[in-house]
Formats: C-alpha cells, structure tokens, sequence
C-alpha cells in the first residue's frame, strides 16, 4: 500500500527531481512557494495539517551561503525554526520527517571523510543555521532521517556551479576556480534516487542522521576541468581554453567554506545496499540531459 508522502521545497533541485521520481509512486503531494514560505509558520502548519501525510520531506532551504552572511535572521528562520515546525507537526500526525542538511556543518579539518557521529563545527552563517535545523528536528520528532549532502548540482534549479561554469566557459577564454577546496561533487537525482530507495524502508529503527554524496573527491578546479572535458564531448559549445588553479585566499567570499568536506556514505549504502555511482559518471549524465533541456 503507497503512502502519502508530502514534499516540500518541490520547485529546487532536489525536489524537482524527487517529483519525476515519486509522482508514479502513488500519492504524493509537491508543495513549493508560493503554496508555502519556510518563512511564515503558518503556512508550513496549515499544509501539514491539511493534507496528513504519513511520510514528509524537507527538500527545501536557504542555500545562498554568501548572503547568509548579512541576512542571518532570515537565515535562521527558513533552515533553523521551520525544520523545527514541520518535525514538530510530524511528531504531532505520526508522520515520518525526511530532512536534507549539508556538509557545511563541518570545518573541513578533517584528513578523512567525515561520519556521521563526527563533531560539527560550522564556519557561516549557512552552516550554523543548517545545524540548528538538524538538533532541532533531532529534539522534536522521533522519526527522522536527516540526510546530509554537498556540493549538488541538478538539471533543474536557477543556478548551480555547473551550469555557472558552462556560461562562463561560452563567455570567456580563461577562467580561475579554487583547487584548495575538497569535497564531492553530487547530481541532485542521485539525491532523489536514494531517498527514494529508503522509502520503502522507513521504520523507527531507521531514525538518525545519514551522509549521501557521489562517491569519489575532488577540488573545485578538477571538477571544472572536468565539466569542460565532458561537455566538450557531448557538444556544448565552449570558448575556454584555460582554466587557472587558485588558492581560496585568491578568491575571498563573505562565507567561510570548508576546506575538505568529503562525507562518508557507508552508513546509507548499508542501508540502502547500493552505493553512489562516481561523481564524473553522473556529470556525464546530467550534462546530456542539461542539453536537451536547455536547447
């Protein structure tokens, strides 16, 4: 028997994925803005409480890390206090609460990927907004699934470092990236496609924190080389002729970054017994489907 399963945060890069992938799984229900505003409680309330889903997922957030910066409150409010009302609101229905969280809440001091039970330490406003969404869903809602990810990209979605590096690479004949910053790159339906293999496995016993990204590391400097190298070969048209490694010094932003936060996917892949293809495999994938979406 299909469970009702409310999405929230359908218009992203997850959730727009999540949608092609659950809408034939039988009832879902995809709410997005305008519907509901992770800034107003009320609307996050009256949604949850209308439509009784037994399993919810938390696909939206605030993810301009840079803006977070001078916009903390706002911030705080979208990644911070509304996990707090939804995981409240499906504690209350007995609903299932799925919940995306990030990388960022590490410092990247780490030599070896990080795990689950490792200690957070968030550098930005982003990241500390982030954590305080997973401890309080962690202090309100029993059954929960808090999937921590990075460095995601997707077909759908305004912008994304991919589709950035496409339109500079068109635009221009040289371009500087970051190569001090190690992590793994990640195709929202990869995303999509593990939560959805968890679906059916959702139990009490399931309940915690888990890590998915595409398996495999690299800078952002290799992944740029590489998106180049793969849209090169299935005809998108480039001016770029170099692409110069920087040090994140060369290149300041408002929000720190860490600067290794490669996460460990053992703890899913046992669950799920399949583990994430690599990071360039799904590159490959995204850039032939971005093709055709976008001609």
């Amino acid at each position: 028997m299909s469970k009702a399963i409310l999405l929230i945060g359908s218009n992203g890069q997850v959730g727009r994925e999540l949608q092609r992938i659950l809408q034939i799984e039988g009832d879902l229900i995809a709410v997005g803005r305008p519907t509901v505003d992770l800034a107003q409680p009320d609307t996050l309330r009256s949604v949850i409480r209308e439509n009784h889903p037994q399993i919810i997922i938390n696909a939206a957030a605030y993810t301009a890390v840079d803006k977070a910066e001078s916009e903390p409150e706002l911030a705080k409010a979208i990644n911070g206090i509304a996990p707090k009302i939804i995981a409240e609101e499906a504690e209350k229905s007995g609903a299932f609460l799925i919940h995306l969280s990030t990388d960022y809440v590490f410092d990247g001091n780490s030599s070896r990927p990080y795990q689950e039970t490792d200690s957070t330490n968030p550098l930005s406003v982003y990241g500390e907004t982030k954590l305080v969404g997973e401890q309080a869903i962690q202090n309100s809602c029993a059954h929960h699934f808090i999937l921590r990810t990075a460095w995601v990209y997707g077909t759908f979605g305004k912008s994304n470092f991919v589709k950035t590096m496409l339109r500079l690479g068109a635009e221009r004949e040289e371009i500087r990236v970051v190569a001090d910053q190690i992590g793994s790159p990640t195709w929202a339906k990869d995303i999509a496609d593990a939560i959805a293999r968890i679906l059916p496995q959702i139990a009490p016993e399931i309940a915690g924190i888990y890590h998915y990204t595409n398996s495999g590391v690299a800078s952002w400097y290799d992944f740029a080389v590489t998106i180049f190298e793969e849209a090169r070969q299935v005809g998108f048209p480039l001016k770029v002729q170099r692409i110069i490694p920087i040090t994140t010094a060369e290149y300041p932003t408002p929000a720190r970054r860490p600067s290794y936060s490669v996460l460990s996917c053992a703890k899913i892949s046992t669950v799920s017994e399949n583990y994430p293809p690599h990071w360039r495999q799904a590159l490959r994938q995204m850039l032939k489907e971005w093709l055709v979406v976008s001609r």
